[in-house]
């Protein structure tokens, strides 16, 4: 080897230690490794570049957009609120998280569908009194093979797929090619976790949200007209067990009903007046069907969806001490409308308009999100603070987001537009019809995760061309002994092995020249290589940092690094059997 291979390589494994065993971003060393490559010659300005307007890079950024859509409309989550339901155990309850996971990410981004998913199965595990570490890795895993099933599945699907078009000069896959191996592997993985999940995952305690609020709200909802909700009773609508929040009565046609049973069933206008920690006074404004009950709400200007919430504690020389909420007229005043109250402890009575405000108080308010820069310093208010990313849901463009998803899908799978255009195209039509406003547009894709990819084929890129691809598979196919089918058994294994330690994509992407030399010094196709690579990266399970959606549940689930090992190897195991005895049939050598 050349001093250029020699250099590569070194480059290779420093940034792969630097991700597994420091806390440096992956983005900023995966640049760091493509900018030594390029300022030593090894690359030219073109090929080092040359990610950043992959195909498949492009389409997972749009995706992000596409996937916004869906996310601000609750599409997700009310697919998610009539999925889950009441199980009668923990199997049932896996199975109810497992299935509609997997089945989204056939054709969502899965990190998205977990992060829709997982506040969600946080609450249901609550509700119903189930271990929430034996919900959050099925979740997780669920979403990973649900993902291999599709093209558009993973963010790696798509990178390997590009790669094969500019790197193999192959035509590529279509949408659901890859289904033939997927659906038997995420069949199989589901089995596994249902059967002898409670065997090995584990039963922990998941940590206290950190400042976790002690305050106690009063909210005031009213169930809308033609509300899905009209009809049930309380408990069947999943007012009654609302973790750190009680349904304190509700008032109807001028009549106050107290102490309300759970066989009360719910009249469209009804006025529900909840009391309870902030955080489950914000989910409540996320649940469909239900919508504040100040019509001051509606007053404000602009669309509920680009508004925020903000938390705000009254000062003593807020102007408004001593009046009540209507006759001081907040609204007009502040550009805000509060939506619930807290007192130091003290039980609130009556409608929030009637309330004579004091200092001190804590207001949960509603505006716009200039509402902070306007009065976070502002004399009337003690503190000023956002809450997190909570913001009003546009549930009326929920049918056309899913709709717009669905034609997505049909393009791309028809072969009338290619994926990249069909997901243009869909991100259009997301923020034409108001389904994702252009900021969030904007902020929707993880530029982290898409400087890594387009940094990984840069130095893909510097394997191919260097020599060193080449030499790492002549070592493997030696290793082999020329056989084909045990060269992909260990080309699964090394991509296996480099995604447990690293992101997905870049094992994915530094794979793949391998593969592709290896596939050539055989004189064999390269596509069995191709899908293997895809499913090797994308089945990382056995550690937390090999996958994002790991990294999302691992500290909410109360886990440890060990807990994934225990489980996750003999899945690896397992995928690795069904995908090396499958792939070879499937797609010859």
């Amino acid at each position: 080897m050349g001093w250029e291979a020699w250099l590569t390589l070194s480059v290779v494994i420093a940034c792969f230690g630097l991700i597994a065993f420091t806390w440096v971003s992956p983005d900023i060393i995966m640049s760091a490794g493509l900018t030594v490559l390029l300022v030593s010659g090894v690359l030219l300005p073109a090929e080092a570049l040359a990610g950043f307007a992959n195909q498949g890079m492009l389409t997972v950024a749009v995706l992000y957009i596409v996937v916004s859509g869906l996310t601000e409309t609750g599409a997700i989550g009310w697919v998610v609120h009539y999925i889950l339901g009441k199980p009668r155990g923990m199997q049932q309850a896996q199975a109810r998280v497992m299935a509609p996971a997997a089945a989204l990410s056939a054709f969502l981004n899965n990190t998205p569908v977990v992060a829709v998913f997982l506040p969600a199965v946080k609450v249901w595990a609550r509700r119903n009194n189930l271990s929430l570490s034996r919900l959050l890795i099925p979740l997780s895993y669920a979403s990973i093979v649900g993902g291999t099933c599709t093209l558009i599945g993973t963010s790696t699907n798509l990178v390997v797929n590009g790669l094969l078009v500019d790197q193999a000069g192959m035509p590529g896959l279509a949408m659901f090619d890859l289904a033939w191996v997927g659906l038997p592997i995420t069949l199989s993985v589901l089995l596994f976790l249902f059967l002898f999940g409670n065997r090995f995952l584990p039963e922990r305690e998941a940590p206290l949200a950190h400042g976790e609020s002690i305050r106690e709200y009063m909210a005031e909802m009213m169930v809308e007209d033609g509300s899905p909700l009209v009809g049930s009773s309380i408990r069947d609508a999943g007012l009654r067990s609302l973790p750190g929040l009680f349904l304190a009565e509700i008032e109807r046609d001028g009549a106050v009903l107290p102490a309300v049973s759970p066989r009360e069933r719910l009249q469209a206008n009804d006025r529900l007046v909840f009391v309870g920690a902030m955080e489950s006074v914000v989910d409540l404004h996320g649940m469909h069907g239900l919508k504040p009950a100040t019509d001051q709400v509606m007053k404000l200007e602009g669309e509920r969806k680009d508004r925020s919430f903000f938390e705000a504690v009254v000062s003593d020389t807020c102007p408004l001490v001593g009046k009540r909420v209507r006759e001081g007229r907040f609204r007009t005043r502040y550009q805000a409308v509060i939506l619930a109250m807290a007192r130091n402890g003290e039980r609130l009575r009556g409608k929030i308009g009637d309330v004579v405000l004091r200092t001190g108080d804590t207001l949960l308010l509603e505006a716009r999100p200039s509402f902070i820069e306007q009065f976070g310093r502002s004399r009337d208010f003690l503190l000023v603070s956002e809450i997190g990313e909570a913001h009003p849901l546009n549930y009326k463009g929920a049918p056309v987001a899913l709709a717009t998803v669905t034609g997505m899908v049909l393009l791309a799978a028809s072969g009338i537009l290619s994926m990249l255009e069909a997901a243009l195209v869909a991100a259009g039509l997301m923020i034409l019809t108001g389904c994702t406003s252009g900021r969030v547009a904007r902020q929707a894709p993880d530029w982290q995760v898409l400087v890594v990819i387009a940094a990984s084929f840069g130095i893909g890129a510097a394997l191919d061309k260097s020599g060193a691809a080449g030499v790492l598979a002549e070592s493997i196919i030696d290793l082999a002994g020329g056989h084909p089918w045990a060269t992909l058994t260990l080309v699964f294994v090394a991509t296996a092995l480099l995604s447990a330690i690293a992101t997905n994509n870049v094992a994915a992407v530094l794979a793949f020249p391998i593969a592709l030399a290896a596939a050539s010094h055989m004189n064999v196709g390269v596509l069995p290589f191709a899908v293997t690579i895809m499913i090797a990266a994308s089945t990382s399970f056995a550690t937390p940092i090999g996958y994002q959606t790991n990294l999302m549940v691992y500290n909410a689930g109360g886990y440890r690094f060990m807990d994934f090992m225990r489980i996750g190897l003999p899945l690896t195991v397992l995928v690795g059997i069904v995908t090396v005895g499958l792939v070879p049939l499937i797609w010859a050598f």
